[in-house]
């Protein structure tokens, strides 16, 4: 398997590596089971979030042994430095370790950097003085503040949202990375789940050299699939490029990415993350779950949508949510009425 390295950190890792947020729904044990048949398959880069829920402490848990033969990158929302050292305490108990690897601002609506008034970025080089955090990092879902990371020259990684459904300003954040020597790590490389084929997703992302793609991984069945990978490669056939482009004519453009930004100020309390895409879903998974008495009560609740608008001000794709509720609701009746075979 091919190793990428991050950019001026010179961290290396095979192009593999856990994404922990789905591990947060599974118990403590089931999720120790996942992570050490991870690493003792190969994967050496952990990335997780203060904001995941129990995943840091089940990170530590598992893999306090093995520490140093491991990459953990963290987040934090914070928006102050007083939280922002509260969040890193409390992210190196929960890890059992004295450092974090890479530690990486949680999608801010801007880059903070020195004297922004914040004292988030002055935090971050007082936290790496001390030795509790290496590099440096930033999250992001929106392209302009993604470019001015990069440009700034302070951060040493980014991480941003990457899959074979990418459009040229994508790609073109892809190169901007390269040409400053940023680490780039790819999130949400199955677009939230709608696609299906990860062998797919995995031979597009081995033609970007400088791209650590993270994968979310949530069942031992999932990690299998990714732990193959590590002896055999998947590569580009025609009939995964048939299957791209079929994807992208479906799905590029105005979709829902499942990045859960929106959540849950619904007043109404909609599950928009999966209401917004059900039809897709409906299409690309087992529709029997979706067409349950759980999930037509769940998509229901798209008729008392007030249009307050709160989540479309709060999208970082810039969608009109409100709109795509409406649409993929009418999409969903008509399969129920067998207007529509899936």
């Amino acid at each position: 398997m091919s190793e990428v390295i991050l950019g001026r950190t010179g961290i290396r890792s095979p192009k593999n590596a856990f994404g922990v947020l789905p591990i947060q729904r599974v118990d403590k044990a089931y999720a120790a089971l996942l992570l050490r048949k991870a690493h003792a398959a190969g994967f050496t880069f952990f990335d997780t979030a203060r904001a995941y829920s129990d995943s840091e402490e089940k990170i530590g848990y598992a893999l306090e042994g093995v520490r140093d033969s491991i990459t953990l990158a963290t987040k934090t929302g914070a928006k102050d430095a007083a939280t922002f050292w509260q969040h890193l305490e409390t992210s190196l108990t929960n890890l059992r370790t004295d450092h974090i690897d890479i530690y990486q601002f949680h999608n801010p609506a801007t880059a903070p950097v020195p004297g922004d008034g914040s004292g988030l970025y002055e935090a971050m080089l007082e936290a790496k003085q001390q030795g509790k955090i290496r590099f440096i990092g930033i999250t992001n879902h929106t392209l302009a503040t993604a470019e001015a990371a990069v440009r700034s020259g302070l951060y040493d990684t980014l991480q941003f949202p990457l899959c074979y459904l990418a459009q040229e300003p994508d790609l073109a954040l892809v190169r901007l990375c390269e040409a400053h020597n940023v680490g780039f790590i790819a999130m949400k490389a199955l677009s939230g789940g709608l696609l299906t084929r990860s062998d797919a997703a995995y031979a597009w992302m081995s033609g970007l050299d400088n791209v650590l793609p993270i994968w979310g991984i949530q069942r031992e069945s999932e990690l299998d699939e990714f732990i193959s990978y590590m002896s055999t490669p998947p590569t580009l056939t025609g009939e995964m490029e048939a299957l791209i482009a079929h994807d992208r004519a479906e799905l590029a453009g105005s979709f829902c990415r499942a990045c859960g930004y929106c959540m849950p100020t619904c007043p109404m309390g909609i599950e928009i993350s999966s209401c917004a895409r059900m039809s897709q879903l409906i299409r690309r998974s087992p529709s029997s779950g979706h067409l349950s008495e759980r999930g037509q009560a769940m998509m229901k609740k798209v008729e008392t949508c007030i249009d307050c608008g709160v989540c479309k001000t709060k999208c970082p794709y810039g969608l009109d949510t409100p709109a795509l509720l409406r649409q993929h609701y009418e999409d969903y009746k008509r399969i129920l009425a067998g207007e529509i075979v899936v």
